[in-house]
């Protein structure tokens, strides 16, 4: 069963990215509070959502996804950017991680939306089998850049010349 995330959720979510971090790696990076992804979620100005997958016997969480709108210049419209997939361990091989991007596939039909897209480390060959088997393919010759911490403040606190 997949839906969309309701406030009661939050807690869950929260656990579901430490998880992720984990499992990638990283989970000194994974620093978002609960209050701070209810706000992101559920606050007047919402900037992101998720979705939830459910095991369909005992309804336990299992999985989510939380994306974001962007834009394409080039298309001249929205798409879907998803920031976090994620199945447990003991849940995986079900369906429920497909039945998440399924469902973001169907809201960009719906909507209108054109791309449908996410970044995955280059190490996880899983998932990477996995999306590949769904008709998702890398985009060669781009790479992700990111500012954080001590350099975008660096950055964000200069004076343009």
């Amino acid at each position: 069963m997949i839906r969309p995330a309701t406030p009661a959720d939050v807690p869950t979510l929260h656990t579901l990215i430490r998880e992720l971090a984990a499992y990638e790696k990283a989970p000194h990076e994974a620093r978002a509070t609960p209050e701070q992804l209810h706000e992101a979620l559920f606050g007047d100005r919402p900037a992101v959502y998720a979705h939830i997958a459910a095991d369909d016997d005992t309804g336990e969480t299992v999985g989510c996804a939380l994306w974001f709108l962007n834009f394409s210049t080039w298309r001249g419209v929205h798409g879907i950017h998803l920031e976090d997939l994620y199945v447990r361990p003991a849940a995986r091989g079900a369906g429920h991680g497909k039945a998440l991007l399924t469902e973001l596939a169907r809201l960009c039909v719906e909507r209108g939306y054109q791309r449908l897209e996410w970044s995955v480390l280059d190490w996880n060959a899983p998932s990477i089998a996995f999306y590949e088997s769904l008709g998702a393919r890398p985009q060669d010759g781009w790479t992700v850049y990111r500012l954080t911490d001590d350099a975008l403040a660096a950055l964000g606190s200069a004076r343009p010349s």
